[in-house]
């Protein structure tokens, strides 16, 4: 099993990146693992306190589970993803049963900060775009996906997902084996990852 790692900062475009990759693939070869399914459970929380949690540092993430449920697909066995609800800010009681692939790629903003998850990459992204073009994106998706106003959005975004982008996401460009500027569609970058991927397959 291959794992790839695909971090950046919100609204960098990972997901496009993810798409154009899986596109290049052998349809069913491709797992995807998000990070965002592994926020903690605050079931104990009321609504109030949930939305005050500061979902873009390192201890929201359940990186413990995440860990085992890589160990455990790299091992051949299935597991049950959490599923994770942006409007409820909690996990719901639902899973999505995900089975091992050879490629399993793990994508968040947060991926490459635990030594311990990174060790375990065989191919790290890091997806840059320029921060403006990223608060655009988070702002439209905020509110159109996830219910947001533009209030709630742009004071999140001064208050905790800046900060946290220069001090937890940003630094972690050192550790990526490739940068990926995605403000336009980059396909000289996704042709070799695709090469990477089916020299290590082979």
């Amino acid at each position: 099993m291959l794992i790839i790692g695909i971090a950046g900062g919100t609204g960098c475009g990972k997901t496009t990146v993810v798409e154009q990759i899986m596109n290049e693939l052998p349809e069913g070869e491709v797992g995807i693992i998000s990070q965002d399914s592994y926020y903690k459970d605050t079931s104990d929380m009321t609504y109030e306190e949930r939305t005050k949690i500061n979902f873009d540092h390192p201890k929201s993430i359940d990186f413990k589970l995440l860990r085992q449920h890589l160990t455990t697909l790299k091992a051949g066995n299935s597991i049950e993803q959490p599923v994770y609800s942006f409007v409820d800010h909690n996990r719901t009681r639902e899973t999505i049963t995900t089975h091992p692939k050879h490629v399993m790629i793990v994508e968040g903003i947060l991926i490459l900060s635990k030594p311990k998850i990174r060790d375990m990459f065989d191919i790290k992204i890091f997806v840059h775009a320029d921060s403006d073009e990223r608060l655009i994106r988070r702002v439209k998706r905020d509110i159109a996906e996830r219910g947001r106003d533009i209030n709630e959005v742009l004071t999140r975004y001064q208050t905790t997902l800046k900060p946290m982008h220069q001090q937890f996401i940003e630094p972690m460009k050192e550790y990526a084996d490739l940068i990926i500027p995605n403000n336009k569609y980059n396909t000289v970058a996704v042709d070799i990852v695709r090469t990477i991927i089916n020299e290590k397959l082979t």
